[in-house]
Protein backbone atom coordinates (compact mmCIF):
# COMPACT_ATOMS: atom_id res chain seq x y z
CA UNK A 1 0.00 0.00 0.00
CA UNK A 2 1.14 3.90 -0.27
CA UNK A 3 2.49 5.31 2.09
CA UNK A 4 0.39 8.04 3.84
CA UNK A 5 2.80 10.64 4.64
CA UNK A 6 4.44 10.16 1.31
CA UNK A 7 4.80 12.75 -1.16
CA UNK A 8 2.77 12.52 -4.28
CA UNK A 9 4.73 11.26 -7.30
CA UNK A 10 5.98 12.64 -10.20
CA UNK A 11 5.60 16.21 -11.02
CA UNK A 12 2.51 17.71 -12.78
CA UNK A 13 4.47 20.00 -14.02
CA UNK A 14 5.75 18.08 -17.14
CA UNK A 15 2.07 16.74 -18.23
CA UNK A 16 1.42 15.34 -20.24
CA UNK A 17 4.32 12.75 -20.78
CA UNK A 18 4.37 11.95 -24.56
CA UNK A 19 6.52 11.69 -27.25
CA UNK A 20 7.80 15.00 -28.60
CA UNK A 21 5.71 16.00 -32.12
CA UNK A 22 9.17 16.59 -33.83
CA UNK A 23 13.17 16.29 -32.88
CA UNK A 24 13.53 19.99 -33.65
CA UNK A 25 11.92 21.93 -30.72
CA UNK A 26 10.35 25.02 -31.07
CA UNK A 27 10.55 28.05 -28.64
CA UNK A 28 7.70 29.86 -27.76
CA UNK A 29 9.09 32.72 -25.85
CA UNK A 30 12.18 35.15 -26.83
CA UNK A 31 13.56 37.72 -24.39
CA UNK A 32 13.49 41.26 -25.12
CA UNK A 33 16.85 42.84 -26.03
CA UNK A 34 17.61 46.67 -26.84
CA UNK A 35 21.27 45.65 -27.92
CA UNK A 36 21.55 44.64 -32.35
CA UNK A 37 22.14 41.05 -31.98
CA UNK A 38 20.69 37.75 -32.96
CA UNK A 39 19.16 36.06 -29.58
CA UNK A 40 19.74 32.15 -30.64
CA UNK A 41 21.46 29.54 -31.77
CA UNK A 42 21.80 26.09 -32.06
CA UNK A 43 24.38 22.85 -32.34
CA UNK A 44 24.68 19.28 -31.94
CA UNK A 45 25.52 17.90 -28.74
CA UNK A 46 28.64 16.10 -29.02
CA UNK A 47 29.49 14.87 -25.61
CA UNK A 48 30.61 15.56 -21.86
CA UNK A 49 33.89 16.46 -20.46
CA UNK A 50 34.92 18.17 -17.04
CA UNK A 51 37.26 21.03 -16.88
CA UNK A 52 38.97 23.11 -13.71
CA UNK A 53 38.08 26.82 -13.63
CA UNK A 54 38.32 29.58 -10.85
CA UNK A 55 35.01 30.06 -8.92
CA UNK A 56 34.03 33.90 -9.76
CA UNK A 57 30.60 33.47 -7.99
CA UNK A 58 29.31 34.76 -4.70
CA UNK A 59 29.58 30.84 -3.28
CA UNK A 60 31.75 30.10 -0.07
CA UNK A 61 34.35 28.39 -3.04
CA UNK A 62 34.98 31.91 -4.70
CA UNK A 63 38.71 32.59 -5.50
CA UNK A 64 39.15 28.99 -5.26
CA UNK A 65 39.83 26.46 -8.34
CA UNK A 66 36.58 24.31 -8.46
CA UNK A 67 35.92 20.97 -10.70
CA UNK A 68 33.18 20.66 -13.11
CA UNK A 69 31.29 18.40 -15.65
CA UNK A 70 30.49 20.14 -19.06
CA UNK A 71 29.16 19.70 -22.54
CA UNK A 72 30.66 19.69 -26.10
CA UNK A 73 27.91 21.20 -28.23
CA UNK A 74 29.60 21.51 -32.08
CA UNK A 75 27.77 24.54 -33.61
CA UNK A 76 28.39 25.13 -37.03
CA UNK A 77 27.90 28.16 -39.15
CA UNK A 78 23.88 28.74 -39.59
CA UNK A 79 22.88 30.79 -42.87
CA UNK A 80 20.30 33.48 -42.94
CA UNK A 81 18.18 32.37 -45.76
CA UNK A 82 15.02 34.89 -44.58
CA UNK A 83 13.69 37.82 -42.45
CA UNK A 84 9.71 37.41 -41.13
CA UNK A 85 8.19 40.29 -39.64
CA UNK A 86 4.74 39.75 -37.41
CA UNK A 87 2.43 42.26 -36.77
CA UNK A 88 0.09 41.06 -33.43
CA UNK A 89 1.44 37.32 -33.42
CA UNK A 90 0.68 36.55 -36.92
CA UNK A 91 3.43 36.52 -40.06
CA UNK A 92 2.90 39.58 -42.26
CA UNK A 93 5.47 38.44 -44.70
CA UNK A 94 8.83 36.61 -45.76
CA UNK A 95 11.85 38.48 -47.25
CA UNK A 96 13.86 35.62 -48.92
CA UNK A 97 17.55 36.05 -50.15
CA UNK A 98 18.00 36.17 -54.15
CA UNK A 99 20.67 33.41 -53.87
CA UNK A 100 19.00 30.64 -55.54
CA UNK A 101 21.98 28.20 -54.12
CA UNK A 102 21.15 28.87 -50.53
CA UNK A 103 17.28 28.59 -51.35
CA UNK A 104 17.66 25.35 -53.22
CA UNK A 105 19.50 23.55 -50.14
CA UNK A 106 16.51 23.53 -48.23
CA UNK A 107 14.46 22.72 -50.94
CA UNK A 108 12.29 26.55 -52.04
CA UNK A 109 12.32 26.99 -55.67
CA UNK A 110 10.07 29.65 -56.12
CA UNK A 111 10.97 32.85 -54.23
CA UNK A 112 7.55 35.19 -53.68
CA UNK A 113 8.44 38.46 -53.08
CA UNK A 114 6.63 39.07 -49.62
CA UNK A 115 8.53 42.53 -48.99
CA UNK A 116 7.38 44.13 -45.62
CA UNK A 117 7.97 48.09 -43.70
CA UNK A 118 9.41 48.10 -40.26
CA UNK A 119 6.23 50.08 -39.80
CA UNK A 120 4.28 47.12 -40.88
CA UNK A 121 5.97 44.86 -38.10
CA UNK A 122 6.12 45.02 -34.00
CA UNK A 123 8.75 42.13 -34.05
CA UNK A 124 11.53 40.95 -36.57
CA UNK A 125 12.93 37.27 -37.07
CA UNK A 126 15.42 36.04 -39.39
CA UNK A 127 15.08 32.20 -40.88
CA UNK A 128 18.00 30.38 -40.85
CA UNK A 129 19.12 26.57 -41.37
CA UNK A 130 21.87 24.67 -39.84
CA UNK A 131 24.46 23.28 -41.60
CA UNK A 132 25.15 19.64 -40.45
CA UNK A 133 27.06 18.42 -43.48
CA UNK A 134 30.09 20.79 -42.12
CA UNK A 135 30.46 18.07 -39.12
CA UNK A 136 30.98 14.56 -39.11
CA UNK A 137 27.72 13.43 -37.71
CA UNK A 138 27.03 11.82 -41.24
CA UNK A 139 23.55 13.91 -41.68
CA UNK A 140 22.79 16.13 -44.72
CA UNK A 141 19.23 17.59 -44.20
CA UNK A 142 19.33 21.03 -42.93
CA UNK A 143 16.91 22.49 -40.04
CA UNK A 144 15.35 25.34 -40.20
CA UNK A 145 14.12 27.91 -37.47
CA UNK A 146 13.32 31.06 -36.59
CA UNK A 147 15.99 33.51 -34.41
CA UNK A 148 14.20 36.21 -32.62
CA UNK A 149 16.88 39.34 -33.46
CA UNK A 150 16.94 42.47 -30.94
CA UNK A 151 17.51 46.19 -31.55
CA UNK A 152 15.81 49.21 -29.74
CA UNK A 153 13.29 49.73 -32.33
CA UNK A 154 11.69 47.33 -35.04
CA UNK A 155 13.80 49.71 -38.00
CA UNK A 156 17.02 48.54 -36.23
CA UNK A 157 16.04 45.16 -35.89
CA UNK A 158 14.91 44.44 -39.62
CA UNK A 159 18.49 46.82 -40.72
CA UNK A 160 20.60 44.38 -38.91
CA UNK A 161 18.47 41.63 -40.04
CA UNK A 162 18.53 42.37 -43.92
CA UNK A 163 22.33 42.85 -43.33
CA UNK A 164 22.82 39.42 -42.24
CA UNK A 165 20.45 37.87 -45.02
CA UNK A 166 22.39 35.64 -47.75
CA UNK A 167 25.39 35.39 -45.27
CA UNK A 168 26.85 32.83 -42.65
CA UNK A 169 26.72 33.25 -38.87
CA UNK A 170 28.70 31.87 -36.32
CA UNK A 171 28.30 31.55 -32.79
CA UNK A 172 31.19 33.35 -31.92
CA UNK A 173 29.34 36.30 -33.12
CA UNK A 174 25.99 35.94 -30.82
CA UNK A 175 27.31 34.58 -27.46
CA UNK A 176 30.72 35.46 -25.75
CA UNK A 177 32.44 33.75 -23.11
CA UNK A 178 30.31 33.92 -19.70
CA UNK A 179 27.11 34.75 -20.76
CA UNK A 180 24.09 32.48 -19.97
CA UNK A 181 21.94 30.88 -22.07
CA UNK A 182 18.75 28.81 -21.99
CA UNK A 183 19.56 25.20 -23.65
CA UNK A 184 15.88 24.29 -25.14
CA UNK A 185 16.09 20.40 -26.61
CA UNK A 186 14.03 16.69 -26.96
CA UNK A 187 15.53 14.08 -24.39
CA UNK A 188 16.62 10.49 -24.43
CA UNK A 189 13.73 8.77 -25.43
CA UNK A 190 13.16 5.26 -22.82
CA UNK A 191 10.03 3.97 -24.02
CA UNK A 192 7.35 2.61 -22.47
CA UNK A 193 8.23 2.13 -18.79
CA UNK A 194 6.54 1.25 -15.50
CA UNK A 195 5.63 3.42 -12.72
CA UNK A 196 8.79 2.49 -10.27
CA UNK A 197 11.12 3.82 -13.08
CA UNK A 198 8.74 6.53 -14.37
CA UNK A 199 7.50 8.40 -11.32
CA UNK A 200 9.83 6.73 -8.47
CA UNK A 201 7.04 5.19 -6.51
CA UNK A 202 7.48 2.55 -3.41
CA UNK A 203 8.29 -1.28 -4.31
CA UNK A 204 5.54 -2.99 -3.03
CA UNK A 205 6.08 -5.92 -0.13
CA UNK A 206 6.27 -9.01 -1.60
CA UNK A 207 3.35 -10.35 0.10
CA UNK A 208 1.19 -7.49 -0.11
CA UNK A 209 -0.46 -8.28 -3.38
CA UNK A 210 1.78 -10.78 -5.38
CA UNK A 211 3.15 -8.16 -7.35
CA UNK A 212 6.16 -5.50 -6.18
CA UNK A 213 6.22 -2.72 -9.49
CA UNK A 214 2.60 -1.44 -9.43
CA UNK A 215 0.76 0.95 -8.02
CA UNK A 216 -1.30 -0.06 -4.92
CA UNK A 217 -4.28 2.25 -5.06
CA UNK A 218 -5.42 3.95 -8.54
CA UNK A 219 -7.17 6.49 -6.41
CA UNK A 220 -10.32 7.20 -4.10
CA UNK A 221 -13.75 5.55 -5.15
CA UNK A 222 -15.58 8.72 -5.60
CA UNK A 223 -14.56 10.67 -7.98
CA UNK A 224 -15.47 6.75 -9.19
CA UNK A 225 -12.86 7.14 -12.38
CA UNK A 226 -9.01 6.92 -12.54
CA UNK A 227 -7.99 10.71 -12.31
CA UNK A 228 -4.86 11.44 -14.69
CA UNK A 229 -2.90 12.73 -11.33
CA UNK A 230 -2.69 8.58 -10.69
CA UNK A 231 1.48 7.50 -11.63
CA UNK A 232 0.40 4.84 -14.68
CA UNK A 233 2.88 3.00 -17.08
CA UNK A 234 3.53 5.02 -20.04
CA UNK A 235 6.13 6.76 -22.41
CA UNK A 236 9.29 8.36 -20.51
CA UNK A 237 12.09 9.94 -22.33
CA UNK A 238 12.02 11.60 -25.85
CA UNK A 239 10.14 14.95 -24.15
CA UNK A 240 10.54 18.77 -24.73
CA UNK A 241 12.67 20.42 -22.41
CA UNK A 242 13.65 23.81 -21.01
CA UNK A 243 16.89 24.18 -18.99
CA UNK A 244 17.37 27.86 -17.85
CA UNK A 245 20.85 29.25 -17.12
CA UNK A 246 23.32 27.19 -18.89
CA UNK A 247 26.62 29.43 -18.32
CA UNK A 248 29.29 29.91 -21.67
CA UNK A 249 32.68 27.99 -20.47
CA UNK A 250 34.50 28.46 -23.90
CA UNK A 251 33.61 29.49 -27.23
CA UNK A 252 36.53 28.26 -29.71
CA UNK A 253 37.44 26.08 -33.31
CA UNK A 254 37.10 22.44 -33.16
CA UNK A 255 40.90 22.13 -33.40
CA UNK A 256 40.96 23.31 -29.85
CA UNK A 257 38.61 20.44 -28.76
CA UNK A 258 40.94 17.79 -30.25
CA UNK A 259 39.55 14.50 -27.66
CA UNK A 260 42.04 11.88 -28.14
CA UNK A 261 39.67 8.58 -30.45
CA UNK A 262 37.11 11.73 -30.70
CA UNK A 263 33.50 11.32 -28.48
CA UNK A 264 31.99 8.57 -28.37
CA UNK A 265 28.76 7.66 -30.95
CA UNK A 266 29.87 11.27 -32.48
CA UNK A 267 33.15 11.50 -33.64
CA UNK A 268 35.52 14.51 -34.35
CA UNK A 269 34.50 18.11 -34.22
CA UNK A 270 35.17 19.98 -37.48
CA UNK A 271 33.64 23.24 -36.69
CA UNK A 272 32.96 25.80 -33.95
CA UNK A 273 31.89 24.55 -30.46
CA UNK A 274 30.42 25.61 -27.18
CA UNK A 275 31.48 24.21 -23.71
CA UNK A 276 28.33 24.24 -21.59
CA UNK A 277 28.79 24.10 -17.69
CA UNK A 278 26.94 20.93 -16.85
CA UNK A 279 24.83 18.74 -18.91
CA UNK A 280 22.22 18.76 -21.72
CA UNK A 281 19.30 16.86 -22.25
CA UNK A 282 19.45 14.73 -25.27
CA UNK A 283 21.99 11.87 -26.44
CA UNK A 284 24.79 12.62 -28.76
CA UNK A 285 24.24 13.99 -32.60
CA UNK A 286 21.05 15.46 -30.71
CA UNK A 287 20.10 18.91 -31.80
CA UNK A 288 20.63 21.74 -29.05
CA UNK A 289 18.44 25.02 -29.59
CA UNK A 290 20.29 27.99 -27.71
CA UNK A 291 18.62 31.36 -26.82
CA UNK A 292 19.60 34.50 -24.65
CA UNK A 293 18.54 34.00 -21.11
CA UNK A 294 15.64 35.27 -19.96
CA UNK A 295 16.13 35.15 -16.09
CA UNK A 296 19.52 36.30 -16.24
CA UNK A 297 20.36 39.85 -17.55
CA UNK A 298 24.43 39.80 -15.50
CA UNK A 299 26.85 40.77 -18.07
CA UNK A 300 29.35 37.66 -19.96
CA UNK A 301 32.18 37.30 -17.13
CA UNK A 302 35.29 35.63 -19.14
CA UNK A 303 35.80 32.34 -16.68
CA UNK A 304 39.57 31.34 -15.94
CA UNK A 305 39.92 28.11 -17.19
CA UNK A 306 42.71 26.40 -15.78
CA UNK A 307 42.01 22.91 -17.26
CA UNK A 308 40.00 21.17 -19.39
CA UNK A 309 40.15 17.67 -19.83
CA UNK A 310 41.02 15.99 -23.69
CA UNK A 311 42.09 12.60 -22.74
CA UNK A 312 39.93 9.53 -24.45
CA UNK A 313 36.61 9.36 -24.08
CA UNK A 314 35.93 5.91 -25.06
Amino acid sequence: MAKRSGHKKGSLAFRPRKRAESQMPSINFWPSSSEKRLLGFAGYKAGMTHLIYVDDSESPNKGNEVFASATVVECPPMVVYGVRGYKNGKPIGDILCKDEKILKRIGISKRKDNSFSAADVDHVFVLAYTCPFLTGIGKKTPERMEIAVGGKDCAEKLDYAMSLLGKEVRVSEVFKPGEFLDAIAITKGKGWQGTVKRFGTAIQRRKATGKRRHIGTLGPWHPAYVQYTVPMPGQMGYHKRTELNKRIMKIGPGSEMAVAGGFPHYGVIKTDYLLIKGSLAGPQKRLIRFRKAVRVSLPPRQPQISYISLDSKQ
